[in-house]
């Protein structure tokens, strides 16, 4: 579990870290147009995505061992790649292959996750790693303060280095194959026969949709977060305390979810929160629509909301990935490729947005949490909200 949680954690650290050295990176490798540096972010999601299109078939095909071996050997080089450059569009080069190598965390994780549990023992699991998976990448704001106040901004990717690099030598060397073997006479499914047992599930479509509407909620606070606090509300270099803050939310809320969720189950306690989400986001826009929300209202709102988050994505993955034993490597493929594209997309748009205030976050998030909130309706229907399963 702790081997799963560092491979879960490393691509959100590899977002997060960076955060407070965005303006460095752009000064250092000539980025003139500072509207550019979101792209930092934005484009290793985009290889995310690629990449989780990749690993989850070869998972299938190959098992786990083998595609997490050759995605974090790619990270490491990567990672090298972008500690060296001195040109921009290089260094955005070499964050597109750090997303594809990163990715297989996502897939593999998910896939023995799936391999081993069911139902909501599976959500707990989940939650318990994706404890882990927020702590480490709380602190990777602070630490990347500390560590560009000390050095440059290429130090950070030496501490991505040495966290890939523990990675690859503790999964060569402590990861058995989890699999479940085939039965005598039985024989693996052919991509195009995985593809349409995913895409013919309506659980697993919808609350695939419904992931992506829900990671855009995380995307858009991620995005805007550096521009919310540091430039709106004037904190500076007190940002990392404040970003951590809010992350801590959704740590607890994971914790909270471990305890629950066996006794409420995934879908009422998915979609109290996400009803919850809709309603808090939507008032703290109108009231932001009426006066400029002080800091302590808006840390507070956001903190909130991303309680309501943590227990909110760990469950959806878990109902998505439920029926899909005989097809968990391309489901988590589908599912996780789709889900990081529509989050990228949509919370780029939202942190674009940004006016000198708070307002067109929750705004975004009422919208985005709305969405997904019709999403779950239309698979399960109003009959099916709120059911303790």
């Amino acid at each position: 579990m702790a081997l799963m949680a560092l491979l879960m954690s490393m691509t959100a650290m590899s977002i997060d870290i960076m955060l407070p050295a965005l303006p460095e990176i752009g000064a250092s490798l000539g980025a003139r147009d500072t509207t550019q540096l979101p792209l930092v972010v934005t484009v290793f999601m985009v290889g995310m995505a690629i990449g989780q299109l990749l690993w989850g078939p070869l998972a299938d095909r190959f098992g786990r061992r083998r595609p997490l071996l050759l995605g974090l050997a790619l990270f490491v080089l990567a990672t090298t790649m972008a500690a060296t450059t001195q040109s921009f569009s290089q260094f955005l080069g070499a964050r597109f292959l750090q997303g594809i190598g990163g990715s297989v965390g996502r897939i593999i994780v998910t896939a023995i996750v799936r391999d081993l549990f069911v139902g909501r023992q599976m959500a707990r699991v989940m939650s318990m790693v994706m404890m882990v998976f927020i702590l480490v990448p709380m602190l990777a704001p602070s630490v990347g303060q500390l560590i560009i106040l000390v050095g440059s901004w290429r130090w950070l990717f030496a501490v991505l280095l040495i966290a890939s690099l523990t990675a690859l030598v503790w999964a060569s060397c402590r990861l058995p194959e989890t699999q479940p073997p085939l039965a005598a006479g039985a024989r693996r499914r052919t991509v195009g026969e995985a593809l349409a047992l995913v895409l013919s599930n309506g659980v697993t479509f919808g609350y695939g949709i419904a992931s992506g509407f829900v990671l855009g909620l995380l995307v858009a606070y991620i995005a805007s977060s550096q521009q919310v606090f540091g430039s709106g509300y004037g904190l500076g270099k007190l940002f990392p305390f404040a970003f951590g803050s809010v992350a801590c939310a959704i740590a607890l809320a994971s914790f909270t979810n471990s305890r629950l969720v066996r006794r409420l189950g995934m879908r009422r306690l998915s979609h109290t929160a996400l009803v919850a989400h809709v309603g808090i986001s939507a008032a703290l826009a109108l009231l932001g629509a009426i006066f400029p929300l002080p800091l302590w209202l808006a840390l507070g709102g956001l903190a909130a909301c991303a309680f309501l988050y943590g227990l909110i994505l760990a469950n959806f993955n878990a109902i998505a990935m439920q029926p899909m034993g005989q097809a968990a490597g391309m489901a988590a493929s589908l599912t996780g490729s789709y889900s990081t594209v529509v989050g990228a997309l949509l919370g780029t748009l939202i942190a674009r947005q940004f006016d000198g205030t708070i307002l067109p976050l929750f705004t975004g998030f009422a919208i985005l949490g709305f969405c997904a909130l019709l999403s779950v309706l239309v698979v399960e229907g109003r009959a099916g909200l709120f059911r303790g399963e």
